[in-house]
């Protein structure tokens, strides 16, 4: 899809996120997301799509970041219901990912693996909106990295962000003294435990974590992921 990459890509593998094109408008979205907890299990609803505002798709022919990716999607609602533990465990062992949607972001949005459909890089090579979100072919509104239209950090250690399909949470770029996180502060499937906001109580339990380098969000399942939408 794209035509070819752009000038903040460099040759050696890496690529000045400050100087990626966006892809311009803001269309807002009747947006509709729960969570809930029914004993043992939480439940997930909603239609996909974003409490917050999206640049314009499919993406304008005249705009810069069309010469870049011509994406042809628009955004359309999804029917979404995803149920798992309420409090989940680890595995005995990691699981691998796959392509696509990994979990939901309490914005109502899913977001995907690092990884765009050919294999490469989506937060380097792909131009998305303001919020860092754009559409898939079946018009799913998806994330590959943390968006920055939602404030992520509480007194020092990040928020919850949204919540992984093995049930585990996902919090934002900063760890328990408020320090931004890199790749190495944290385990092969980009998290850790320790003590973190749970359902409004104090629980010493495994999540994830967003990063600014690649993965980003999730390396790896580490409880037991349900089956997922498509």
């Amino acid at each position: 899809r794209r035509i070819h990459d752009g000038p903040w890509l460099y040759g050696d593998g890496t690529f000045d996120y400050t100087k990626k094109v966006e892809v311009p408008g803001s269309v807002n979205w009747p947006s509709s997301f729960d969570v809930m907890v029914n004993g043992s299990v939480r439940v997930l609803t909603g239609n996909s799509l974003p409490s917050h505002p999206t640049g314009e798709f499919p993406i304008s022919r005249s705009s810069e970041a069309y010469s870049y990716d011509p994406n042809p999607n628009g955004i359309s609602s999804q029917s979404l219901r995803i149920e798992f533990a309420a409090t989940p465990t680890l595995a005995s062992q990691p699981s691998c990912l796959r392509m696509g949607p990994l979990g939901v972001m309490l914005t109502g949005g899913l977001f995907f693996n690092a990884l765009d459909a050919a294999g490469v890089d989506a937060v380097a090579h792909e131009v998305r909106d303001a919020c860092d979100g754009h559409p898939q072919g079946a018009g799913t509104y998806h994330y590959h990295n943390l968006t920055p239209c939602v404030d992520d950090v509480e007194a020092g250690h990040s928020r919850l962000m949204g919540y992984a399909f093995d049930g585990f949470g996902i919090y934002g770029l900063r760890g328990e003294d408020g320090q931004l996180l890199t790749n190495n502060d944290l385990g092969a499937c980009h998290g850790h435990t320790h003590d973190v906001t749970w359902d409004g109580e104090t629980v010493n339990l495994f999540h994830y974590h967003a990063t600014w380098e690649y993965p980003y969000t999730v390396g790896c399942y580490r409880g037991t992921a349900v089956n997922l939408p498509r």
